[in-house]
């Protein structure tokens, strides 16, 4: 199982957009996928479901087991503020630890308004995911300036098609 985790709750964020669209590409090659939107999240999570709380909240408990059954995981993980957004580690906290990500595999997408597709991101992204055991696809797609890309969820720049579908493809042979 491969699962794609929209890596913000900003409402109406190009990141969900590209989940869905490695969703379907992933869909069409027959492996199986699901997403998780962090929209979703219970909005109290980070005091109900973390640390002394761990485990005690049924709706963000529905995420960890998403999560653990999950051998593979797509990150798309936008730039903010020179990293990644704040509820993207929460949810990695508040995730069974060690063995959710343990000897798992990732592979990481980063999107930015910038010009650096969400390098930084992507690099501190990467820092937990080494932490956690992960091992993560050396491919990393960086979608720099994609809103003046998209065009109703359709990216209309050829190279960032062919780069997701040659990262999609490594992934689901990695």
């Amino acid at each position: 199982m491969i699962t794609i985790v929209s890596g913000t709750n900003r409402s109406q964020a190009l990141s969900l957009q590209i989940a869905y669209l490695y969703q379907k590409k992933i869909q069409e090659k027959g492996a199986e996928v699901q997403l998780i939107d962090l929209n979703e999240l219970p909005p109290d999570f980070a005091f109900s479901a973390l640390y002394e709380n761990d485990g005690k909240n049924a709706a963000f408990n529905k995420f960890r087991t998403q999560m653990q059954n999950s051998e593979k995981y797509i990150f798309i993980i936008a730039e903010y503020n020179g990293s990644f957004p704040g509820v993207l580690k929460t949810f990695i906290d508040g995730l069974a630890y060690p063995n959710t990500f343990k000897e798992k595999k990732a592979a990481l997408v980063g999107l930015s308004a910038g010009v650096q597709g969400g390098s930084l991101a992507l690099s501190h992204f990467s820092d937990i995911l080494n932490y956690l055991g992960t091992h993560t696809l050396a491919l990393r797609v960086k979608l720099a300036r994609l809103e003046s890309f998209m065009k109703e969820g359709v990216i209309e720049n050829k190279l960032y098609q062919d780069l997701i579908e040659q990262q999609i493809e490594s992934f689901i042979k990695f």
